[in-house]
């Protein structure tokens, strides 16, 4: 894997992650998707759902077959929103909370194999270099000297 490119790499491994979490998630009947949004609902008081989508990174109609799904189980129900009318809250049963526990133990247990096989400096050169990439991403750095090469040369 050493040379193919950053993204083929980044893509490949988190195609790898999610295959793994479905083939875990399909045991127990639900989806990577669905354990997402059981961690991404605030188990106390509840996630409005305009907050899911951007929390989760999901497309509405993803999202909302993902909630459609999940209350169907049981897992969730949902509530008008006391300080916006037009909003509705997401609240987990205790069903849900019960699989939002087997969710979070999924993911720490990846994070511990994980992490057993790597030393403190590799972990820490990893998420910096994540940190790194995700913070030149967002200020808009990779492809701006690009562009500006490109106009000047117009």
């Amino acid at each position: 894997m050493k040379d193919k490119s950053i993204d083929y790499i980044l893509r490949a491994t988190w195609q790898s992650i999610a295959r793994m979490y479905n083939e875990e998630a399909a045991k127990y009947g639900a989806t990577m998707a669905t354990g997402f949004a059981l961690l991404s609902i605030d188990k106390e008081k509840g996630t409005p759902s305009t907050a899911l989508g951007p929390k989760m990174g999901m497309e509405p109609t993803s999202l909302t077959r993902t909630l459609k799904s999940m209350e169907e189980k049981g897992l969730i129900i949902k509530k008008k929103n006391p300080n916006d009318g037009r909003g509705v809250l997401i609240y987990l049963t205790d069903f849900g909370k019960e699989k939002r526990e087997l969710s979070k133990n999924t993911v720490i247990h990846f994070n511990e194999t994980i992490r057993k096989r790597f030393s403190e400096e590799q972990w820490d050169n990893f998420i910096e270099i994540a940190i790194t990439i995700n913070q030149l991403i967002q200020d808009k750095e990779i492809f701006s000297q690009c562009e500006k090469n490109n106009s000047e040369k117009s």
